[in-house]
């Protein structure tokens, strides 16, 4: 019989405390296709589906805008793992616009969003809904307006282009959902690994037919910061030139998306599960830790890299200084900080400048030949 002894806790006391899981952020991957038909209910608004065998199963017919729509988003390489249907409640007096809010409130997971055969106002409409919308998100619309080829003014991509839209990317095409391949694309390609970053420039549209245009109005549509899918050399389909209306590439716009949620994530989390950040030195050291790993990690895609800062100084970051990994995270001192900042228990403001790869998309090359 084991004799009584003491317990080891009356001098050494182990306390076992589980951290809090780690607020995991949006994959920015998932593609939203919207439209009127009622195999949703407007109470359920949105459903994920793997492919369109999984919508098969669930009551789709597979006549459906929004069917032949997903058969274009995964028809895609690489192919997206993933879909959201949101439902347009075209019964009542709901609009596109206002059917897109009601996805966003019910879902806030996906990050693309294409709306199924909707005209100029509604693409004007939906377009300055998520300019606004929170979480950021991006809007894919085609259109076959024989009015943009022709650059008449006023036209739903002079339009956009004109209120400078930077969250919504517009594809000039005669067929059917060409906007969902690339966003197909996009959601597809954005794997998060390693070297994953890509440009939406050159890319081919798989199911989509390359529009027969002149190099008059291809320029047209791309004076509009408009996209279009057509030949170039008899050999290449190419998506050109994978720009949102505003001129900006949409890889920035993503990548910049990423980035920013991954430094709000990492900075709540360390909010979260740290018992105190004091109000010191230190604990803006500790918050600066944690916007290392995000830039890190957007280094490690390809996002940022290497380069000089040709921008505006910052603290002690000067313009012509070069940021040899890519980016520097820098912060005010808290001696600087006022009483009134200090009493509302504030950071002083922490400055990331990053230094984006950019991409090389058009090539300049003499050939000097000597006999």
């Amino acid at each position: 019989m084991r004799e009584l002894t003491q317990s080891l806790s009356s001098i050494v006391n182990v306390s076992v405390t589980v951290s809090p899981v780690s607020v995991a952020n949006s994959g920015f991957n998932l593609g939203l296709i919207v439209g009127d038909s009622t195999i949703i209910s407007a109470a359920d608004r949105v459903k994920l589906y793997s492919g369109t065998e999984d919508m098969i199963s669930g009551g789709w017919v597979g006549t459906e805008p929004e069917y032949l729509a997903a058969q274009v988003y995964f028809s895609q390489s690489p192919r997206p793992s993933k879909l959201a249907i949101g439902r347009w409640d075209a019964t009542g007096s709901e609009t596109a616009a206002a059917a897109v809010t009601a996805c966003r409130a019910k879902n806030g997971d996906w990050y693309a969003v294409y709306v199924c055969t909707v005209l100029k106002a509604n693409i004007l409409a939906i377009a300055a809904v998520v300019e606004a919308a929170t979480p950021s998100s991006v809007y894919f619309y085609d259109t076959k307006d024989a009015e943009v080829i022709a650059g008449t003014a006023g036209n739903v991509m002079a339009t956009l282009n004109a209120a400078k839209r930077h969250r919504t990317f517009g594809q000039y095409s005669t067929s059917n959902y060409a906007a969902v391949a690339a966003m197909g694309y996009a959601m597809g390609a954005n794997t998060g690994l390693a070297n994953s970053a890509y440009t939406l420039a050159y890319k081919s549209e798989v199911g989509i037919v390359p529009e027969v245009l002149t190099t008059t109005q291809v320029n047209t549509i791309l004076g509009f910061k408009g996209n279009v899918y057509t030949n170039y050399g008899a050999t290449y389909n190419l998506l050109v030139q994978g720009t949102m209306a505003d001129g900006i590439s949409f890889d920035e716009v993503l990548n910049l998306d990423v980035l920013t949620n991954e430094i709000q994530t990492a900075i709540m989390n360390s909010l979260t599960s740290s018992p105190k950040i004091p109000q010191t030195e230190d604990g803006v050291s500790m918050l600066v830790s944690a916007i290392t790993d995000p830039c890190n990690n957007a280094r490690n895609r390809g996002v940022i890299g290497p380069g000089v800062w040709n921008a505006a100084p910052i603290l002690g970051l000067q313009t012509g200084d070069t940021l040899s990994i890519g980016y520097m995270i820098l912060a005010e001192s808290i001696a600087s900080q006022s009483q009134t900042d200090r009493d509302a228990r504030k950071s002083p403001p922490i400055y990331v400048a990053i230094k984006l790869t950019g991409a090389i998309e058009h090539v300049v090359i003499g050939v000097v030949v000597n006999r």
